[in-house]
């Protein structure tokens, strides 16, 4: 096997050509990470310092705001900094790191959702059982253990990615190192090695897919059965901000990894590629926050310094 299987560098995929787009998209991007900070920063802190919001449903909330400034974190940055410096190299070991990273910020995330969505089941479903089921120490459990595995997977993923030998380039068609684009530039007889474990990823998220819309079934029929509407606003309030959330999540995502290869194209890869990746960490915040009172209140003491 030649030195040339594993090169020292990726070239990834400019946003622009012209000198005056990049800047924009500079200036795009960094708003957008700016609002993502800011937004999911203010939740971090407001759960943390309000003991009142110590209950699952927040710890769960507090983990996913901190994986979504690690997906973003992930990939805009070093996106704005070849725009800014007008370049679209990644070393190799940079593009090693950001593949981990972006896996286990990803699969955490969508592990989390499936967890929460089974808390919002709890919740609605069962209330009476609902502190014997969801204690403290069950939800830290939970999430640690989301964490964990999606560590080991990503450990998995990584490894087994940059172990094939390349014969194809190493120009990726996505603004960051994503595993499809990579296993594009593999030998055919090597990618076959990545097929059992994409199978297996597969199955693991078609189960969490079939169990969240499985909650939501049982979750809506109980709802719908509330004879208040005061009592129906209230079940509504609680699950439907981490519906829209998912709904997003998962719509961009699959159809990102799942579109039709004859209306597949580079301008198409980075639209997707920015709709679930970059632009879900900016607006989850303001989507979680929406209907939920106590957490706004717990957000305006922490811009007005109430705490």
């Amino acid at each position: 096997m030649s030195n040339n299987s594993f090169p020292t560098e990726f070239l990834l995929l400019p946003f622009a050509d012209t000198r005056e787009m990049q800047l924009l998209h500079f200036g795009l991007f960094l708003g957008i990470y700016l609002a993502a900070l800011l937004g999911n920063g203010l939740i971090l802190t407001a759960i943390a310092c309000d003991h009142h919001l110590h209950t699952p449903m927040y710890i769960f909330l507090l983990n996913l705001s901190l994986l979504d400034l690690g997906t973003i974190t992930t990939t805009v940055p070093k996106a704005m900094a070849n725009s800014l410096w007008n370049t679209t190299a990644i070393s190799y070991a940079g593009c090693a790191t950001q593949v981990f990273f972006f896996v286990v910020f990803v699969t955490a995330e969508f592990y989390l959702l499936t967890i929460t969505a089974y808390d919002c089941y709890i919740a609605i479903c069962k209330p009476l059982r609902y502190g014997t089921i969801m204690t403290s120490r069950t939800c830290v459990n939970i999430a640690a253990a989301a964490w964990g595995c999606t560590f080991v997977y990503a450990v998995l993923h990584t490894a087994n990615t940059f172990s094939l030998p390349l014969c194809q380039g190493n120009a990726l068609d996505q603004f960051f190192c994503e595993i499809p684009q990579i296993l594009k530039l593999s030998c055919s007889v090597a990618y076959l090695r990545q097929v059992g474990l994409l199978v297996i990823s597969v199955c693991l998220l078609f189960g969490c897919f079939v169990f969240l819309v499985l909650s939501y079934v049982q979750i809506f029929r109980v709802v719908l059965r509330i004879p208040s509407h005061q009592g129906r606003h209230k079940a509504f309030s609680t699950c439907l901000p981490h519906l829209a959330v998912v709904s997003l999540f998962i719509s961009t995502a699959t159809f990102a990894y799942l579109k039709p290869p004859s209306v597949s194209s580079s301008s198409l890869n980075l639209l997707l590629a920015v709709l679930y990746s970059v632009v879900p960490p900016a607006v989850n915040p303001l989507i979680y926050s929406m209907r939920n009172q106590e957490l706004k209140d717990a957000v305006w003491k922490v811009m007005t310094g109430g705490f």
